[in-house]
């Protein structure tokens, strides 16, 4: 009679191992993942300002000697709870873009910026929900500058 060359504790630490491997991937597609990519919790208020703040792409934004572009050009007052939901309105004949300078990512609302051009006679719109300071341009006109400071609610 020949002695068997494996024991069966091999075949339980093998189904042990997969076991775990099987529980730990659970883990994480159902409660880590879901955690990571979660939206935070923002306040109703910042959700739902009572005003809108508007800045225009005026007629003859895209001519570079043109000093005025995007009215106002700065925006220093936009306030969380109040008017922290911008419109930019191109009211201009030619399409034009809201690019960041710098990438900007708000917490709650995502990536800063057109996701293409904004057509004639449509609007570009985003909520911020978090303090910030961003420049922005027009991509296919660099002339075109604006900045916008976005502040916690003063009172």
């Amino acid at each position: 009679m020949s002695k068997p060359t494996s024991s069966h504790a091999y075949g339980v630490a093998i189904i042990a191992m997969i076991v775990g491997m099987a529980a730990g991937i659970s883990y994480y597609q159902l409660y880590y993942v879901p955690e990571l990519t979660a939206k935070p919790k923002i306040a109703e208020e910042v959700l739902n300002p009572p005003e809108v703040t508007e800045i225009k792409m005026i007629p003859g934004a895209a001519n570079p000697q043109q000093q005025d572009n995007f009215m106002p050009k700065l925006v220093a007052d936009i306030q969380l709870s109040f008017n922290n939901k911008v419109e930019w309105e191109n009211t201009d004949q030619t399409p034009h873009t809201v690019t960041p300078d710098t990438p900007f990512k708000d917490k709650f609302s995502g990536d800063f910026g057109s996701s293409g051009v904004v057509m004639p006679g449509t609007k570009y719109e985003f909520l911020f929900t978090q303090p910030a300071e961003i420049s922005y341009h027009c991509e296919p006109h660099p002339w075109m500058k604006g900045k916008i400071i976005i502040t916690e609610k003063r009172f």
